[in-house]
């Protein structure tokens, strides 16, 4: 899931930006709070990428001076872009993901079968071995709406552990606490599918509800943090150029690293699910949910003993304060006197180009300045940054409800057709399959070659293109449903009785294997749509609101759980055809709407990702509070507290 040479490494620690200055007015004219020159300014770079320390090296001790510097504007336009060094930390990172995402899904994928079927006749843990699997037999409906509220859950939690995050304990501690919850939801879960506590079935599901909503506090606040401290774990925060021993000259793009890292971030995170969800399909099927629950929880204990590992090694952004309020305040401040019972002069006036200009400190007297307005005019172009890319976001719930049919409608759909001794819910799996497969091949031959080719294949590109490819995977999954219902001896009921009420219809005669066009589409979505989403927020986001600006991305995923709660009466017969037929029109002018609103940011990219940092307190005469500890060979550093002026 889902940036800018001067903030990395050991660099970081030099920057004021990362500290939350005193609350004072600023003094003097308004030339001291004028932003300094981007990197390149008229087609040329406006400064060398670092301060040289010792012995040629860069503040990072990492890059040499003398082999980069940053890319004038002819060069932003004519050389290639490859990725730059990414740290063992960040796999370190991503694994912890692993682990979390292998418990997360393979809790998750037995949902639907232990919410909706019934426990089979004579069985204590569920197990259905050669038949269905099941335990509380609330039906379809129920499952669809508690799994929906999972998703909504999940997805809005982030939007307190950034909170947390940003202003009090920084991203470190906050995961270190959101693990410690989310084993003990876990533990809840296990507790909910033991057999003594299973034959109960109301028992069960309030004992299941509340471990749920536990391990969703903790999942939420871990998802938000995790990966921007990945991101952050990379050296080099902006573009450079140098020479390749072939000769080619190159620009070293931290964007493009990013991309990368977060490819792997996703794949790692593929690779945990798809390992989890087979794994725990099969130890539901054929021992029960008790241990399809009590696996996850073991692997994810795992997890803090690798964060511990790295508590010296990390770079570690130390929390702000009250940035938000800050950000709030002059989002207001923006709004104030642009509004009018006119909507078409309230647009203009929203959209003349001054909304941000007229906010920053240099426009202010400095008897008039308000005194939260403790920042420079940098940090404003960082918060516009960041504000632009929260509103990318507002579209993605339509992309999500696409996605959103994987543990659910689709492996409902799966129960009614030829399984040939296969678990329903197996076929989810072809989705992590399909990525992990797929991440590899975009990331070092597909986005390789477009880049060689000089073909921009820009973020906004990217996730219009995955809203298209979400809309494709329902159009698939439609076209399945009308012919199940078409050759279903009970017709629009397949998933149902006869006229009887106790003999259950017969799977129809569509092998299982056919859906494998929706999970594929689905994933190669995923790709476009969701890594990208997250790059670029972490990329357009200040570096003191990055897990808020994450948090805001991932909430979206809350915002389609909720817009899919509506749809919940779609997800059963006879009506699932106008289900997955109405999520992939939905997806589909989405993802138009969205490329004519935001294709003009694509124009803008380089300089919104080569903005110089904002300082949040005008001074700041040492170290920020960030605890950094030698890491690798790369980097050897220390950090002492910050004394603000």
């Amino acid at each position: 899931m889902p940036t800018n040479i001067d903030d990395a490494a050991a660099g970081a620690k030099l920057d004021p930006s990362l500290a939350q200055g005193p609350d004072f007015r600023h003094e003097g004219p308004a030339s001291d709070h004028a932003t300094t020159l981007p990197l390149v300014y008229e087609g040329q770079p406006t400064e060398l990428p670092h301060r040289p320390t010792h012995g040629g090296k860069d503040a990072t001790g990492y890059y040499d001076t003398e082999t980069g510097e940053f890319p004038t504007e002819e060069e932003l336009h004519s050389l290639r872009r490859v990725p730059g060094h990414v740290p063992w930390k960040a796999f370190a990172l991503a694994f912890v993901e692993l682990c979390e995402r292998f418990s997360y899904y393979g809790t998750t994928v037995v949902f639907t079968n232990y919410i909706q079927q019934p426990l089979p006749k004579g069985s204590r843990t569920g197990a259905g071995h050669d038949g269905q699997s099941g335990a509380l037999n609330f039906g379809q409906r129920a499952s669809t709406g508690i799994g929906t509220f999972n998703q909504f859950w999940v997805y809005v939690m982030p939007l307190f552990g950034a909170w947390v995050a940003d202003a009090y304990l920084g991203r470190y501690k906050t995961i270190c606490w959101a693990l410690a919850i989310a084993i003990t939801g876990h533990i809840i879960l296990t507790v909910s599918a033991v057999p003594t506590v299973i034959v109960h079935p109301s028992n069960s599901l309030a004992c299941f509800v509340i471990g749920l909503i536990i391990m969703g506090v903790g999942t939420g606040a871990f998802k938000s943090n995790i990966s921007p401290l990945i991101a952050e774990q990379l050296p080099l925060t902006k573009m450079i150029t140098r020479d390749l021993p072939s000769g080619e000259r190159v620009i070293i793009d931290p964007t493009v690293t990013q991309s990368r890292v977060y490819h792997y971030f996703y794949l790692f995170i593929n690779i945990g699910a798809l390992v989890g969800q087979i794994g725990m399909v099969y130890a539901e099927k054929w021992v029960g949910f008790w241990l399809a629950f009590l696996l996850p929880t073991v692997l994810l204990c795992a997890c803090p003993l690798v964060i511990l590992w790295g508590r010296n090694r990390y770079i570690r952004t130390p929390p702000a304060g009250s940035v938000l309020g800050k950000a709030s305040h002059l989002f207001l401040l923006g709004n104030k006197g642009r509004w009018h019972f006119n909507p078409v002069t309230t647009y203009r006036h929203l959209h003349d180009g001054t909304f941000w200009e007229n906010v920053k400190p240099s426009k202010f007297d400095p008897a008039t300045r308000p005194q939260w307005m403790t920042f420079d005019d940098a940090w404003v172009d960082e918060v516009r940054r960041g504000f632009n890319a929260c509103s990318v976001f507002l579209w993605f719930p339509l992309y999500w409800l696409t996605y959103n049919q994987l543990n659910n409608n689709l492996v409902s759909q799966a129960a009614v057709m030829k399984l040939n001794g296969l678990p329903n819910d197996i076929l989810s799996n072809l989705d992590p399959f399909a990525l992990i497969i797929l991440i590899p091949i975009c990331d070092l031959l597909l986005w390789p070659w477009l880049r060689k080719m000089k073909i921009n294949f820009t973020p906004i590109k990217k996730i219009t293109w995955g809203f298209y490819t979400g809309a494709m995977a329902m159009v698939w999954a439609a076209v399945i449903q009308a012919y199940i219902y078409k050759k279903s001896e009970c017709g629009n009921n397949a998933a149902g009785f006869h006229a009887d009420g106790e003999t259950p219809c017969a799977p129809v005669d569509i092998n299982v294997w056919a859906q494998t066009g929706a999970y594929v589409l689905i994933a190669i979505s995923e790709i476009l749509a969701s890594i990208t989403g997250l790059e670029y927020a972490f990329s357009k986001a200040p570096k003191n609101m990055r897990s808020l600006v994450m948090s805001m991305f991932l909430f979206q995923s809350a915002l389609s759980a909720a817009i899919g709660e509506a749809f919940v009466s779609l997800s059963a017969d006879p009506l699932l055809v106008w289900n997955y037929g109405v999520m992939g029109v939905l997806s589909a002018i989405g993802g138009t709407i969205f490329w004519f609103q935001y294709r003009d940011l694509d124009k803008e990219e380089d300089h919104l990702n080569m903005l110089p940092d904002g300082h949040l307190g005008r001074e700041v005469d040492e170290e920020t509070p960030t605890k950094v500890l030698s890491e690798e060979k790369h980097l050897d550093q220390a950090e002492a507290p910050p004394h603000t002026g």
